[in-house]
């Protein structure tokens, strides 16, 4: 997925109110931008780091800048959560995910469940229909193993929600995906992070139990794109 051009390039002076974050441009210029992203973000809004930010002209919006991705060591990290669905679009049309190919219409946002939307469902007069739920990552925190891309980075009663909802369209005889996609460049493996919402691994063990399947590709990004690269290992949790 091709990113705004150009991106400004800056440091990030502090995230507050979590939606909102201050950096300061090359230029000299203080900023406030949006933070598409409601989670922690632990590791990833430190003072200083590098980061990029996309603008917008549209006199509807607050903020004109958009912060898109930082810098953490020699990784480039995508923190901005409402790209991962046409991430995952676009991949799947471009036939870099196999797991998800060979189906006639894609189709997104479509009712299911309680009161939910899918992000993405495909179907195929032969091969029925497939659900694809879609979750951003970006924390790794390398405790126990280096590399390792962990979700979710903070208690996430609407993703346990989801994992229940995907089961019961296993029960009914479809197919059901959960796609963890990495925004990152520097993970080698996926596991679930049990230890900040082990509701959500409990609900993810007895998914995945019933029929739901977990898949885990990571991504290649810089400043003008970021794009599905490699399919990770998904590591078993206790």
């Amino acid at each position: 997925m091709q990113l705004p051009s150009p991106l400004l390039h800056g440091k990030l002076i502090q995230r507050y109110k979590r939606f909102l974050a201050d950096i300061e441009l090359d230029t000299g210029e203080t900023v406030t931008a949006h933070c598409a992203n409601p989670g922690a973000m632990t590791g990833l809004k430190d003072a200083g780091i590098s980061v990029w930010l996309s603008t917008s002209d549209n006199p509807k919006r607050k903020l004109k800048y958009s912060w898109e991705l930082c810098q953490v060591g020699d990784a480039i990290v995508g923190i901005n959560t409402a790209h991962p669905n046409a991430i995952v679009e676009e991949a799947i049309l471009t036939g870099k995910i196999p797991e998800l190919a060979g189906y006639e219409t894609l189709k997104r946002e479509v009712k299911y469940g309680q009161n939910s939307r899918i992000d993405i469902l495909l179907s195929d007069p032969q091969k029925g229909l497939c659900y694809v739920e879609i979750k951003n990552v970006h924390l790794k925190r390398d405790n126990a193993i280096p590399g390792l891309a962990e979700f979710p980075d903070t208690v996430t009663k609407r993703g346990a929600k989801h994992l229940d909802e995907m089961a019961d369209m296993v029960a009914q005889g479809h197919r059901a995906v959960m796609f963890y996609l990495i925004q990152r460049t520097d993970c080698a493996a996926f596991t679930l992070a049990t230890d900040i919402d082990p509701h959500y691994a409990a609900r993810f063990k007895a998914a995945t139990a019933h029929g739901v399947e977990a898949i885990a590709y990571d991504c290649a990004i810089d400043p003008s794109a970021v794009t599905v690269r490699n399919k990770l290992p998904v590591l078993p949790t206790s």
